[in-house]
């Protein structure tokens, strides 16, 4: 199967997500220390848009400006269509550069984008209280790439994009593990904060 066609329906979960969000959500804490809903669907925008960039033009320079503006939503739903409209191109082959991370083929980066995807849907829906059913597939795709993702903490705290691995247990379902392989605790709550 096509990355991008599990990338795209990873993407139109969250974008089912996003839809529900109003201003009064925007000041929700996250799972992402420190981001407020705000920050992490401007984080996003800003990721779509970056991904766009590089694989259209083998690098991208800004990967942080954008934003929500006025409708939240929007902005978000734009971002999506610029990304899937760059990953329709024949890109897999293609070299792209990804910020820190280093120079991939356009399908290496394709798995990247499905992990930030599955793994921030996953923040906003706990963001939100509301469930978060991602399809198997894209979840054991996104858990593959994640477990491809150096493990080393002293690593992962010198670059500061991935937290150190949390433990789940034995039998977990494989989003579990695939959060836990990013840093993030799947029992996370917004009182987990207090």
């Amino acid at each position: 199967m096509d990355i991008r066609e599990l990338d795209g329906r990873a993407l139109a979960v969250v974008d089912k997500l996003v839809g529900t969000v109003t201003p009064a959500d925007l000041h929700r804490p996250t799972p992402c220390a420190g981001w407020t809903l705000s920050d992490l669907l401007q984080h996003q925008i800003s990721e779509n848009r970056g991904f766009a960039v590089a694989v259209r033009e083998g690098a991208a320079t800004d990967w942080h400006s954008g934003s929500i503006g006025h409708d939240p939503y929007r902005s978000y739903a734009e971002s999506v269509t610029t990304v899937l409209d760059a990953f329709a191109e024949d890109m897999l082959e293609r070299q792209v550069t990804l910020r820190e991370f280093g120079t991939f083929p356009g399908i290496v980066a394709v798995g990247m984008h499905l992990i930030d995807t599955v793994a921030h849907g996953w923040d906003i829906a706990k963001s939100l209280g509301l469930p978060y059913e991602q399809d198997e597939d894209v979840v054991a795709a996104a858990l593959w790439g994640a477990q491809q993702i150096p493990a080393d903490p002293a690593g992962r705290r010198e670059r500061g994009t991935f937290d150190v691995v949390v433990p789940v247990v034995e039998n977990a379902s494989a989003l579990d593990r695939f959060l836990g392989v990013l840093g993030r605790s799947p029992g996370w709550t917004p009182s987990s904060l207090s």
